[in-house]
């Protein structure tokens, strides 16, 4: 091996190590958005097979390179790595990823065994066949090795998690007149959290889990961080995705009151079963101590099939509801409304929040502040200062248009209720922008079609994000002599934003609605 071979080889490998680092960054990244949660990971490598499938090619192409077109191959193996770390190279990202203390470990991790096989191909460079192989394997392998940094770190990663999760449990019992309210379900236990919050602060210290932290591990970092001996109140989301999920939750914070919003078929993919989702939001409820009461809403037929004999109130639109909200008026401006109390009170609620939706998350609220020693009249003054809930049907103004942000996730249930409220108004240019719904197992592509025929009725411009997830929503609009030159499919949010731009509205008011939005593994 003369010295421009060594050359060469060196060259090889630092466009390798190039390409391994940002192809290694991507799969990562894609394993923090799937939970760090090896089973959703192959499933989510199994979907995209078909996109990784040129890469594999191209990347098999330096096998014959290295292997028997001498300096030629070298030069040409190291383009061709050049090539792939550009494919892989950090782009903008809707989530970008999180560099935790976790995600340094696994870095750490992958990187030892890369070492290693680098050390390895060192050994044998003079064995050009052998070398080949080895780069090949270890790239093409790249996301099973990640798999496998994950499994050397499990043990480490458990006595972490374990540590934090028992200093959480000491902080609470440090707190035994804490009260303690978990809330769960399909859809709406994030807006019924922020609503709740707010209707507490009349008369306690509230403290609630943050955004979308509705893990275990979620869990314990708000109280680890944010718990204070002068909180009165601890209002927990309980997010699911496997039965025992919520179990695990009520395990450590041992709740006082829960409240299940509704039961749907959002995250079918990984529960299996509607069955299966039932039981996991249960595990709320079941899990109150004997003197506890579950607030259950009333108008969910998924929630009214559950046979549940612990002491529970309902609330909901329908008569019948221990709490029973009724005279709803929506228009433009806000939502007006009754709510009928258990013992036959009666109070007259308004706010800026559009929607019968937001009747019942609301009315979910007050039945639980109200049962914790919040009179009405209290409470229909906090009710006044609710805000929208991020990303949740909120209400933006874009100078004199306006966007319905509805783009944190998507369910059937809450596309009837975006479409709804979209329909309010009237004499506005209505468009909807949305990439589809996921996770809806072997119902996805129906509930996709149902999605477009609703939307088809309520909104003059569709514009689909995406060409992968949107197919049948487009196919189910156009089945109902939807206009083909108002429905456009882009392959981008901002792409969308420019469709927007160009729409004539004759002077007329243009209402986005967005509905959800995507996250980069999908």
């Amino acid at each position: 091996m003369d010295f421009f071979d060594v050359i060469l080889l060196i060259l090889l490998l630092l466009t390798f190590m190039l390409s391994f680092l940002f192809a290694g960054r991507h799969f990562i990244h894609m394993f923090q958005l799937n939970g760090y949660k090896p089973r959703v990971q192959v499933n989510w490598l199994k979907k995209n097979l078909y996109s990784a499938a040129p890469k594999l090619l191209l990347s098999a192409l330096t096998v014959p390179a290295i292997a028997l077109w001498g300096k030629t191959g070298l030069i040409l193996s190291g383009i061709v790595y050049v090539i792939l770390a550009y494919f892989y190279k950090p782009r903008q990202a809707k989530k970008p990823l999180v560099y935790t203390r976790r995600v340094i470990r696994l870095c750490i991790t992958l990187t030892l065994i890369e070492a290693v096989v680098l050390v390895v191909c060192i050994c044998f460079c003079a064995n050009r066949l052998l070398l080949s192989l080895l780069l090949f394997f270890s790239y093409a392998l790249l996301p099973f090795l990640i798999l496998a940094a994950n499994f050397i770190n499990k043990p480490v990663e458990k006595s972490i998690n374990q540590r934090f999760i028992n200093q959480a449990r000491s902080m609470l019992a440090a707190m035994p007149d804490l009260k303690i309210i978990g809330i769960t379900g399909s859809y709406g236990k994030t807006s019924v959290k922020y609503y709740l919050s707010t209707l507490l602060r009349a008369k306690y210290d509230v403290l609630m889990t943050p955004e979308n932290y509705n893990t275990t591990l979620g869990v314990v970092r708000t109280i680890r961080e944010n718990l204070r001996a002068t909180h009165e109140v601890f209002v927990c989301e309980m997010g699911a995705r496997n039965v025992g999920d919520i179990q695990e939750i009520c395990d450590l914070v041992h709740p006082q009151y829960g409240v299940v919003t509704a039961i749907g078929e959002q995250h079918l993919e990984s529960f299996k079963s509607l069955n299966y989702i039932k039981k996991t939001k249960f595990e709320l409820p079941n899990s109150l101590p004997e003197d506890g009461m579950a607030f259950l809403n009333g108008d969910d037929e998924n929630i009214k099939s559950v046979a549940y004999s612990r002491p529970h109130i309902t609330y909901g639109l329908q008569g019948g509801n221990g709490y029973h909200a009724y005279d709803i008026e929506v228009t433009e401006r806000g939502t007006s409304f009754c709510v009928k109390t258990p013992d036959g009170q009666t109070q007259t609620f308004t706010t800026r929040l559009l929607g019968r939706h937001n009747v019942l998350n609301i009315t979910g609220a007050i039945a639980v502040a109200h049962s914790m020693g919040i009179d009405l009249k209290a409470l229909a003054l906090q009710v006044k200062k609710l805000d929208g809930v991020p990303h949740r049907l909120q209400l933006l103004h874009n100078g004199q248009n306006l966007i319905i942000d509805d783009a944190y996730n998507s369910n059937p249930d809450g596309t009837r209720v975006a479409l709804e409220t979209l329909s309010f108004f009237k004499d506005s240019i209505k468009i909807l922008v949305t990439p589809g719904m996921v996770e809806l197992g072997e119902k996805q592509d129906l509930y996709n079609r149902r999605f477009g025929e609703d939307a088809a009725a309520v909104c003059d411009y569709i514009i689909l994000v995406g060409r992968k997830q949107t197919q049948s929503i487009k196919a189910g609009a156009l089945s109902k002599d939807f206009p083909a030159d108002r429905l456009v499919v882009t392959d981008g949010i901002l792409e969308a934003f420019d469709e927007i731009a160009k729409i004539n509205a004759g002077g007329r008011q243009k209402v986005t609605l967005l509905e959800n939005d995507l996250p980069d593994n999908f």
